[in-house]
C-alpha cells in the first residue's frame, strides 16, 4: 500500500509538472494535429523525460546517503519549489492564456530529422526541464526515500515516468480531440487551479512530515 501511495504521489506531481501552456505541449499537439512524425516526437518527449527523472531519483539519492543536513535542503528546497510551481499556477489560473498549435517555432521543413532536431531543442535546452525533473521530483523521491525506504523513491519516480508517457501519448494521439479543449481559457483556468492546490498541498506535506 505504501509502494502504491508513493507511485500515486509521483503519477500526481508528474502530471502536475508536465500539464502547463509551454512551446514542448504545443509542439507535440501541432504535430499531432497534422499528423506529422507523431510517434517519433512522442517517444523523444517521453524517454527524455523517463532519463531525467531517473537522474534525479538516482542522483538525489546517492548524494544524499548519511548525510543528514543535504536531506534536510533536499526537503526545504523541494518544498520551496513547490510553493514557487504553485504560485505560478496560481497566477495562470487568475489570468488563463490558451494553447494553440501556433504557439511553438516552426521546423525548416516537415522531415523526421528537423522534427526531432525540434523536439530535442525545446526538451534539452529547457533549464526549467531540470529543475522540474531533477532536482523537484529528485528531492521529493528522496523525501519518500526517508518516510517509506528507498523502494518508495523508486516507486515515486516510476509514477512521474508513467505520468510523463502517458501524458504525451494522450496529447500527441488525441491531439486534434484535444486542441478545442486546450484552445479555451477557462480550461486551462480550472486545470492550473487544481495544480495549485496540489503543488500547495506537497509543499505543506513535505515541510510538517519530519525526515
Amino acid at each position: 500500500m505504501t509502494l502504491l501511495l508513493s507511485a500515486l504521489s509521483g503519477l500526481a506531481m508528474g502530471l502536475s509538472l508536465i500539464v502547463s501552456i509551454g512551446a514542448q505541449n504545443a509542439f507535440v499537439l501541432r504535430q499531432g494535429i497534422r499528423r506529422q512524425h507523431v510517434a517519433l516526437v512522442v517517444c523523444i518527449c517521453a524517454l527524455s523525460d523517463v532519463v531525467l527523472i531517473a537522474v534525479g531519483v538516482a542522483g538525489f539519492g546517492t548524494l544524499i546517503a548519511g548525510t543528514e543536513w543535504i536531506l534536510q535542503i533536499a526537503r526545504f528546497g523541494g518544498a520551496a519549489c513547490l510553493l514557487v510551481f504553485g504560485a505560478l499556477a496560481l497566477k495562470r489560473a487568475v489570468r488563463p492564456a490558451a494553447l494553440t498549435a501556433a504557439e511553438e517555432p516552426t521546423t525548416r521543413g516537415s522531415g523526421a530529422t528537423a522534427a526531432a532536431l525540434t523536439v530535442l531543442g525545446l526538451t534539452w535546452l529547457n533549464p526549467q526541464v531540470y529543475l522540474e525533473t531533477i532536482v523537484l521530483l529528485g528531492s521529493v523521491a528522496t523525501a519518500q526515500a526517508s518516510q517509506h525506504g528507498d523502494a518508495a523513491r523508486w516507486a515515486f519516480g516510476g509514477g512521474a515516468m508513467i505520468a510523463s508517457v502517458a501524458w504525451f501519448t494522450a496529447l500527441g494521439a488525441g491531439a486534434r480531440l484535444l486542441q478545442p479543449l486546450f484552445a479555451r481559457p477557462a480550461a486551462w483556468r480550472v486545470l492550473d487551479a487544481v495544480v495549485a492546490a496540489m503543488m500547495f498541498t506537497l509543499a505543506t506535506l513535505l515541510l510538517i512530515r519530519p525526515l
